[in-house]
């Protein structure tokens, strides 16, 4: 066998780090109870969000119907799914980490890259032990496990962390890649797909290794810039920079809803959508952008789309605006004969949101009050909840459950609240945010 490049052991140090069942294993975390049972998320959807390694080991997939599930596991727990808890511990995991290092990459709400390079000196330690403190003071601290690769760039890095999942610390030095890489189908490397998959099969690729080893006349000749970055990457090369950068801007905010039981109740429906608008617009707001247009669409119950695309005369984020124009067009798209299942909505072409000039006509005078107007429905919003103030076309979405029957269970966090507490401060978890320097 023909071995790779032979590489000092870590040129650079990459971690990634991947949260093992994230959403259920912190619903395991906050109630200790549900520890060593198979724990399922989603119960609001109907069907499975995320799942413990419990519940895996029973046959469980992701987006299972949950009336499958009872038949091949009738002793789950199944929960709805609580996304400020679980965003909430995103921060931590990341705290955690930045209290090693600044060069950190937020890649998803329970996976992160940070670059450790150089740190063996002031910790005093190796690369090895300090990703091993760090996967430590996480597992502690979260109340739940994390799976840590360490390799010498982000694609090794991320096939390290998969490699002993879950709860596993694997590293993979620039001596030794062909031998995990020999190990791997290539359709297991981050970034390739299915159809990138068959055509290196049908060239007779089929092992991580087998690209790795494919020249680079004909990798540059037959692939994308994509591939020959992942390319160089399995050969030990450093490049795919981290994106350390915190998000600051979008070219598009999307906000989707869905609802049950299915709904064709014409006013319902167009709330769901409204409260789409209306939480889509708090975004820009908050990263000063404004759109130029919108994209909405209702989706069926048999999971069918009708959508439309509606262009303003000029950039806006303010909601009444979009919500008067969505209007005709939720008119052209709407079939009373049909349920839907949920609404969503588009923010497309987004720019930032310069000060207005005066016209002639007083349009953009108005504009500005407007603009203080909505700084203060803003400012309630954030002192009092996200929901506190809105519009009376999104009343049925406000005062009403998204979800009826068993569906509807809100999350325990939720329930019970004492005097003076609201449901982001209900987390049975240690808290801590901040950074050791």
């Amino acid at each position: 066998m023909r071995s790779p490049l032979i590489l000092s052991s870590f040129p650079r140090a990459i971690l990634h780090i991947d949260g093992d069942a994230f959403f259920a294993a912190s619903e395991q975390a906050r109630n200790p109870k549900l520890k060593g049972r198979p724990v399922i998320t989603g119960k609001e959807r109907g069907i499975v969000a995320s799942m413990s390694y419990e519940a895996k080991a029973r046959g469980v997939t992701r987006a299972m119907r949950l009336f499958e599930v009872k038949k091949i596991c009738p002793d789950a727990v199944i929960l709805p799914s609580d996304y400020e808890t679980y965003s909430i511990l995103s921060k931590r995991l990341f705290n955690i980490v930045r209290r090693y290092t600044p060069d950190v990459e937020e890649y998803g709400i329970d996976e992160c890259f940070a670059d450790i390079t150089g740190l063996r000196r002031p910790f005093r330690m190796s690369y090895h032990d300090i990703a091993e403190k760090i996967k430590k003071e996480l597992d502690s601290e979260l109340g739940f496990t994390f799976s840590i690769g360490l390799a010498p760039n982000k694609v090794l890095a991320k096939i390290a962390s998969k490699w002993a999942k879950p709860s596993g610390l694997t590293a993979i030095p620039g001596r030794l890649i062909h031998i995990y890489l020999e190990e791997l189908a290539v359709e297991k490397v981050w970034g390739i797909g299915p159809q990138t998959t068959a055509f290196l099969a049908h060239h007779g690729i089929k092992t991580a290794l087998d690209f790795a080893l494919r020249k680079e006349p004909w990798i540059r000749k037959n692939l994308s810039k994509p591939f020959f970055e992942i390319w160089q990457e399995l050969n030990g090369n450093f490049v795919l920079n981290l994106d350390t950068s915190e998000k600051t801007s979008y070219q598009s905010i999307s906000k989707v809803k869905t609802f049950s039981p299915a709904s064709n109740d014409r006013a319902f429906v167009f709330a769901q959508l409204s409260k789409n608008i209306e939480n889509a617009c708090m975004k820009a707001r908050r990263y000063k952008l404004a759109a130029n247009g919108a994209a909405l669409f209702l989706r069926q119950e048999n999971f069918e789309c009708r959508g439309m695309e509606i262009k303003f005369s000029r950039k806006t984020a303010f909601a009444h605006e979009i919500i008067n124009l969505a209007k005709s067009s939720f008119e052209d798209i709407f079939n009373p004969k049909i349920l839907y299942r949920s609404t969503g909505v588009v923010l497309l072409k987004l720019e930032e949101e310069n000060e207005m000039q005066l016209d002639l006509f007083g349009r953009e005078l108005l504009a500005q009050k407007m603009t203080k107007i909505y700084e203060s429905i803003d400012a309630i919003r954030n002192k009092y909840g996200k929901h506190t103030v809105f519009f009376g076309s999104s009343f049925q979405a406000n005062k009403f459950s998204q979800h009826l029957g068993e569906r509807g269970v809100v999350p325990q966090r939720k329930q019970n609240l004492l005097k003076g507490e609201t449901a982001r401060k209900r987390l049975a978890i240690p808290v801590f945010l901040g950074k050791i320097s």
